[in-house]
């Protein structure tokens, strides 16, 4: 196989039959959408939508040491994550670069599972590896051992619970657990990148046909529709979530991205990149860097990644990821802002849309909430 030819996963003969729009992501053969990516948006607002995030890398960590080395290896206590539950967290360089941004779930005393973007799995994986050194533990490749299967939105505890006798009532959003659905053994995890309720089912990639076969089936009713990468991204901005490679880069570290929180220097001994990091952080107390902020278009153009924010004639940021937004009905972007203009309501801030300054509305994150 050459290392141009892109991968599949175990669901993609099944998405092709779906009739969807194939999209090369991060070397892997992906659903774009299967029908009106607003359509697909709407439904995981209003009702359900299944998506196939197989190309998402699964690095399991096992042994005596598993949570030091994860402490020392990741910016985050993982040390304190109780099992069964998980943590949003980062891996850093060691002058505090973000690597990646990570979901860390605990599944026993010694074993994690560490799940990183599709982009960044062989990154995360090397960085693991390099760092166990010392350490008595093992660091595990097992991205070609998972598929991953997300339900996700306001329909979706009951979609699942009509599959499962597992206790979806008792699992808390970022936690986990083991089952079986659909007669598929799983982990059901209550965690996503949509803004909405929703699970994330780990399971062999053997499983995978049976379990979308079964979601679909089940789903149907309740109006739940399979959704591809393109309304995942208007739903994770709308949400306010950061995507790598957008908001979060090696040369941003979380204090520069506002997630500063992600970092625990009270955790015990050394960790990659807390030097630098503390660093940042007497910085970023010092002297506030740019803000991420929402944006919210007056007119119907749609900012684009890459796009300068301006006011009065000053550029003073950069638009990170912007789209038209199907929940507000008007393009909206994310993007990073001098800290003078990131207050929400700020007036005179536009955005340089092809020599044209459009004007914006700054507002606070995230654009949308879901009623609890």
């Amino acid at each position: 196989m050459s290392s141009t030819e892109p991968r599949h996963t175990a669901l993609d003969a099944l998405h092709r039959s779906l009739g969807a729009t194939m999209t090369d992501f991060a070397g892997w053969d992906m659903p774009l959408r299967y029908g009106s990516e607003r359509d697909e948006h709407l439904a995981v607002r209003t009702k359900a939508g299944l998506f196939d995030l197989s190309h998402m890398g699964e690095i399991t960590v096992t042994g005596p040491q598993a949570a030091q080395l994860l402490n020392f290896a990741l910016v985050g206590n993982i040390a304190s994550v109780g099992v069964g539950r998980a943590r949003y967290t980062m891996i850093c360089r060691a002058d505090g670069g973000i690597l990646d941004d990570l979901i860390v779930y605990r599944l026993a005393e010694s074993e994690y599972m560490v799940v990183a973007n599709a982009s960044n799995a062989q990154v995360v994986l090397d960085a693991l590896v390099e760092r166990s050194a010392g350490f008595d533990a093992e660091v595990r490749d097992d991205r070609d051992n998972y598929a991953l299967i997300a339900v996700q939105g306001p329909e979706s505890p009951g979609i699942l619970k009509s599959l499962t006798d597992a206790d979806l009532d008792g699992l808390k959003y970022y936690a986990g657990l083991p089952g079986t659905v659909a007669g598929v053994p799983a982990l059901i995890a209550r965690t996503g990148y949509t803004g909405e309720d929703g699970f994330e089912l780990f399971v062999a990639p053997a499983d995978a046909e049976k379990l979308w076969q079964a979601l679909t089936d089940a789903g149907a009713p309740a109006g739940l529709v399979p959704c591809g990468l393109s309304c995942r991204d208007t739903l994770r901005l709308e949400a306010g979530m950061p995507l790598y490679g957008h908001e979060l880069s090696t040369s941003l570290t979380p204090f520069d991205a506002g997630l500063g929180r992600v970092v625990k220097f009270e955790k015990e001994g050394d960790f990659v990149g807390r030097e630098a990091l503390q660093e940042a952080a007497a910085r970023a107390a010092e002297n506030p860097p740019r803000v991420l902020v929402g944006l919210v278009a007056e007119g119907r153009r749609v900012p684009r990644a890459g796009y300068a924010v301006v006011a009065g004639g000053e550029v003073i940021g950069e638009v990170t990821s912007g789209a038209p937004s199907p929940t507000l009905g008007k393009p909206i972007a994310m993007a990073y802002v001098d800290a003078a203009h990131a207050a929400p309501g700020t007036e005179g801030v536009g955005v340089d849309i092809r020599g044209s300054h459009e004007p914006y509305e700054v507002v606070a994150l995230p654009f949308y909430k879901r009623q609890k």
